[in-house]
């Protein structure tokens, strides 16, 4: 298992071209967040729109659109009960990301299954919090899950493998992934990275960051950093590692850690792996 490193990070930060437009850094769609869990999907919106994404567009229930454009008014919103609206913003979509507040009625339900059915084979998927259960306990396909990522906690994970937690070792958790067939980010103190080929552990961490929606931020970045970078694989784990970073560096004058506290220093960091990768390119 390889450990990621800023190496990881500053491969993938390159400098934005100067002819460059909103449409050049990729378009991301995401759903989630029914009447009582508007602050997760509106944490992971932050932190796709802090990335960098291009166009940000959020299908959620109607009771959390005012919040959302009060928070982010770069990002677009859409009632999420207007199912031939909701479909036709599906199809336009670099990534999508669903699950983040979701929650787990029929309704929520039928919009992963709307999701699943509609995603193309260009486009990429993230599946993450109450989208990994009702995906477990469902019978559903994935089409095309060389394009899918499931960024599950230890216990959605066990939903989704069928590994209890003792049994989540490096190689029962490589051979459920093989059988999904998608990328997983399982994460945990130390957060793992499963694809087809590769295993990567995560080095950095703190646990002033355990708190609710971290993981809602991490796949907001995953999104983000999807719908931008060419290399796929490295997008995810430059994107699990800046999450950790940063969290990390505000943990050495912080006790606790927000999620939205790490958003707000995206820019910034990213910024940083920028300039080190051109000081390197330079030499």
């Amino acid at each position: 298992m390889k450990d990621l490193t800023r190496d990881d990070l500053t491969a993938v930060i390159q400098p934005r071209p100067q002819e460059s437009h909103k449409g050049t850094f990729g378009r991301a769609v995401l759903v989630g967040g029914n009447a009582t869990y508007g602050g997760a999907i509106i944490m992971s919106t932050e932190a796709a729109v802090r990335t960098g994404t291009g166009l940000v567009s959020v299908i959620t229930a109607k009771h959390n659109h005012s919040a959302l454009h009060a928070r982010l008014p770069e990002a677009m919103v859409l009632d999420w009960t207007l199912t031939r609206a909701v479909s036709e913003l599906l199809g336009t979509a670099t990534v999508l990301l669903i699950g983040p507040g979701l929650g787990l009625d029929s309704h929520s339900q039928q919009l992963l299954q709307l999701v699943l059915q509609q995603q193309t084979s260009t486009q990429w998927l993230v599946i993450d919090g109450s989208a990994i259960s009702l995906f477990a306990q469902s019978d559903s396909h994935l089409n095309y899950p060389e394009h899918i990522v499931f960024t599950p906690h230890q216990m959605e994970w066990q939903r989704l493998s069928g590994l209890k937690l003792t049994h989540q070792t490096i190689d029962n958790n490589q051979a459920a992934q093989k059988k999904l067939g998608a990328t997983i980010v399982l994460k945990s103190h130390r957060t793992e990275i499963y694809t087809t080929n590769e295993q990567y552990r995560n080095p950095l961490g703190t646990p002033a960051m355990a708190t609710g929606g971290m993981g809602d931020t991490l796949a907001g970045m995953i999104t983000g950093f999807l719908a931008q970078f060419p290399d796929k694989e490295a997008a995810i784990c430059a994107a699990v590692y800046l999450h950790s970073q940063i969290g990390e560096e505000l943990g050495k004058k912080r006790y606790v850690v927000l999620p939205t506290e790490i958003s707000q220093q995206i820019p910034r960091f990213m910024k940083l792996a920028e300039n080190i990768n051109k000081k390197t390119k330079g030499k």
